[in-house]
C-alpha cells in the first residue's frame, strides 16, 4: 500500500476514534456503576403490585437503629467498600481508605476525584424503610438492610445530590438524569419487594408512572 494511503487511513482511524471518545465523553458512562443490576421493568411491575400499600408511620424513627458501614473484610467497611466498587482506579491505604480514584455518579452525570465528594446512598433511604415496616425488624435485619451489598441498594452518588433526595421516595425525588430513572425505580422496586417493604398511594402511583415508560 503506498506511504500516502497508509497514512491517510491511519488518519482516518485515529478521526473515528476521536468521536467515539467524544461521544462517550458527552454521553457519560452507560453503566449503572456497579450497582447489582435490578430486576426487569416486567419483573419490577409484577413486585409493585404485590407490596401492601399503606400509610407511612415515622414515629420512633432513629438513623442509631439501622447499624451501618460494618466491616466487610479485613479494615474495609461497607462505604469503603461501595467505594473501591463503584469507583475507577481507586487506590486505598491500610485502613481501607480511597486516596484516590474517581467515581461517576449515574443520579446527575458528574464525576468526582476525590472520595469526600461522594456519598453512599440508601437507594431506599433508611427513614422510607422505617416508614414503610422497618420499625418491627429486629436490629439485625435493619443492620443487613442498610449494609446491603447483594441488592440493588447502596450506590455512590454526588454527596449534595444525595443530601437533597434526603428521605424522598419516587413521588417527589428522581434522578435528574432521566436515564438513569428506569434503573432507579427498578432497583426500588426490587428492594422494597425483597425486604416486605410497603408503599404509599402517591410511591405506587409513581412507580406505575415511571415502569410504564420502562
Amino acid at each position: 500500500m503506498p506511504k500516502f494511503y497508509a497514512r491517510r487511513r491511519l488518519s482516518i482511524l485515529a478521526a473515528l476514534t476521536g468521536l467515539i471518545a467524544s461521544v462517550g465523553l458527552f454521553n457519560g458512562p452507560t453503566a449503572s456503576a456497579a450497582l447489582p443490576t435490578p430486576v426487569s421493568a416486567t419483573t419490577a411491575r409484577s413486585y409493585l403490585a404485590a407490596l401492601t400499600v399503606a400509610t407511612e408511620d415515622r414515629t420512633g424513627y432513629n438513623r442509631d437503629l439501622f447499624p451501618h458501614w460494618t466491616t466487610v473484610s479485613g479494615t474495609c467497611n461497607t462505604r469503603e467498600t461501595v467505594l473501591k466498587r463503584d469507583g475507577s482506579g481507586v487506590v486505598t491505604d491500610s485502613s481501607c481508605a480511597a486516596t484516590s480514584g474517581s467515581w461517576y455518579s449515574p443520579y446527575d452525570g458528574a464525576t468526582w476525584y476525590a472520595a469526600s465528594d461522594v456519598d453512599i446512598d440508601h437507594l431506599v433511604p433508611l427513614a422510607e424503610a422505617w416508614d414503610s415496616g422497618a420499625d418491627s425488624w429486629t436490629t439485625s435485619r435493619r443492620q443487613s438492610f442498610a449494609n446491603d451489598l447483594t441488592r440493588p441498594q447502596l450506590l455512590a452518588v454526588t454527596d449534595n445530590v444525595n443530601q437533597a433526595k434526603g428521605d424522598q421516595d419516587p413521588a417527589t425525588w428522581m434522578p435528574s438524569r432521566s436515564a438513569y430513572r428506569c434503573i432507579y425505580v427498578r432497583a426500588w422496586v426490587q428492594v422494597k419487594y425483597y425486604y416486605g417493604l410497603s408503599v404509599d398511594s402517591a410511591e405506587k402511583s409513581a412507580l406505575q408512572s415511571h415502569l410504564a415508560s420502562c
